[in-house]
């Protein structure tokens, strides 16, 4: 049986976190294109990914908060934590899109 995905508390999410997440511009590129994919798979990723990269890449993206991984059989859906993230870092998420490539 597979480990359960770990997901850090909303109170344990830190910017040194974010940030460093979000230094990648692959996992940038990631993050933003989970917006309006909540509660639905969405396949929307980066090209030319090996499957391994990408789960490396949306380990990182967990482990700082920033998404939420749950296994639905063999696959696993991604969501973005936009609505906790931006109670506690109001507009973070928005500037750093705007300035994203």
């Amino acid at each position: 049986m597979a480990r359960p995905l770990q997901h850090p508390k909303i109170e344990q999410i830190n910017l040194d976190g974010i940030l460093h997440a979000l230094s990648d511009p692959i996992r940038r590129e990631i993050l933003f294109n989970l917006e309006g994919c909540e509660a639905k798979p969405c396949n929307k990723s980066v090209e030319g990914l090996a499957p391994s990269t990408l789960s490396f890449h949306y380990k990182i993206l967990r482990e700082a908060g920033l998404v939420h991984s749950e296994k639905k059989g063999i696959e696993v859906l991604n969501t973005l934590r936009i609505n906790e993230l931006n109670k506690k870092f109001p507009g973070l998420l928005s500037t750093i899109k705007k300035f994203h490539n």
